[in-house]
């Protein structure tokens, strides 16, 4: 890879960090946090879902955009918009500001992550590209990990500073992408003016890589139900405080990204991104359903950082094949890829919340049986594949 595009590599990685921080920041905070607004486990259910339905609104849409009028000025639009929607929710009074500030939040998540991916297959080859996304995973998983973590370490200072620092960190990072980051000439093919969500979705159903969004969507669903309501389980059943909490998820949170960074291009070319798939969600279901029986804060970490480390192995292995089989619509590919994943985003943790308030267990058996499927799912389309080639 060229030195330049080794520097953009980098940069979108940065870029990748700073928005799955942002959208995992609130989690150790918000038990506390909702307590300020006499809310629980369902608004927070909520909270969460509605960027996950931002992203499925928009993400076709930047994906379809970022195709015309290339990648580098969406993602610019979208960190600096994250981070006035990270700061205002510092600074909201009322429950509906919050819900306001998290969907434009989405909208802004939205503008990144389909350009980001777009963005790596515009600068790699197909050799290079399993690697890069893997580095890419890397960067949403330290996120999506680290970002609880930070938050809960943050959370020290103020319940506030949390959404102040990552909205400062958001906006630093759109002016240094509009500074040094260089411009793609993205390859325009089979893109239709026009076409709303529902027209897109629509579209994806004759996609040659269609099974592979059901997953993505499956799995993304049963994760969102760990995910979305730890803090809350670990606070009610073990009176874990943010600082534990935040302990908890960046370990796991490490030990996903050491993973990717490392092992996970090896694993790639050894096993392939199919068998890599099968596994993580294997180890991510015991390992799920292994959270209700243990008590023990380093058993509970060992449990934890398994599951997450489980995870972290499934989107890049699932974004790489998805690129692989997109030619030269990538832009729609990861679009649409980035749409499927905010689906399953969007339910599971609303379904949680409702779940966790009937019973504190059951959104991990639920998720379980999820997770389960999409192994089943994804496991029958392998082999129907193989037999077919």
């Amino acid at each position: 890879m060229k030195s330049s595009n080794k520097l953009a590599l980098i940069l979108l990685m940065f870029n990748m960090f700073i928005t799955m921080s942002a959208v995992g920041l609130i989690i150790p905070v918000m038990p506390t946090y909702l307590k300020l607004f006499g809310a629980a486990g369902q608004v927070l259910g909520f909270l969460i879902a509605i960027i996950a339905f931002a992203q499925f609104l928009f993400s076709p849409i930047a994906g379809n955009l970022s195709d015309k009028i290339g990648r580098k000025k969406l993602i610019v639009f979208g960190l600096i918009l994250n981070g006035i929607a990270q700061i205002s929710f510092g600074l909201s009074t009322e429950l509906w500001m919050l819900f306001v500030c998290r969907f434009l939040t989405g909208v802004g998540s939205a503008f990144i992550v389909p350009p980001i991916m777009a963005y790596v297959a515009d600068i790699t080859t197909i050799d290079e590209r399993g690697k890069a996304m893997g580095l890419i995973g890397a960067a949403i998983s330290l996120g999506f990990m680290i970002g609880p973590g930070i938050g809960g370490f943050l959370s020290n200072v103020s319940l506030h500073f949390p959404f102040y620092f990552a909205g400062s960190a958001s906006i630093i990072a759109g002016v240094l992408s509009l500074i040094l980051l260089p411009a793609t000439t993205p390859i325009i093919q089979n893109v239709v003016k026009g076409d709303n969500i529902f027209k897109q979705l629509t579209r994806s159903f004759h996609a040659s890589y269609f099974v592979l969004l059901i997953v993505v969507f499956v799995f993304s669903f049963g994760i969102s139900n760990f995910q979305a309501t730890l803090s809350m389980f670990l606070t009610y059943k073990f009176s874990y405080t943010a600082t534990d909490i935040a302990i908890l998820m960046t370990v796991g949170g490490f030990v996903g990204v050491i993973v990717q960074g490392f092992a996970l291009n090896k694993l790639f070319k050894k096993f392939g991104e199919m068998k890599i798939i099968l596994f993580g969600l294997a180890v991510a279901s015991i390992s799920m359903l292994g959270i209700l029986f243990v008590s023990g804060f380093f058993i509970m970490l060992l449990v934890a950082t398994i599951f997450s480390t489980a995870t972290t192995l499934i989107r890049p292995a699932v974004n790489t094949l998805i690129s692989k089989t997109a030619g030269n619509e990538q832009g729609f590919a990861a679009g649409m890829n980035n749409a499927y994943m905010s689906l399953g985003n969007m339910i599971g943790p609303a379904l949680a919340g409702i779940l966790f308030d009937w019973n504190m267990n059951s959104p991990y058996v639920f998720g379980t049986i999820i997770l389960v499927s999409c192994f089943s799912l994804t496991a029958v389309w392998a082999k129907r594949k193989t037999t077919l080639a």
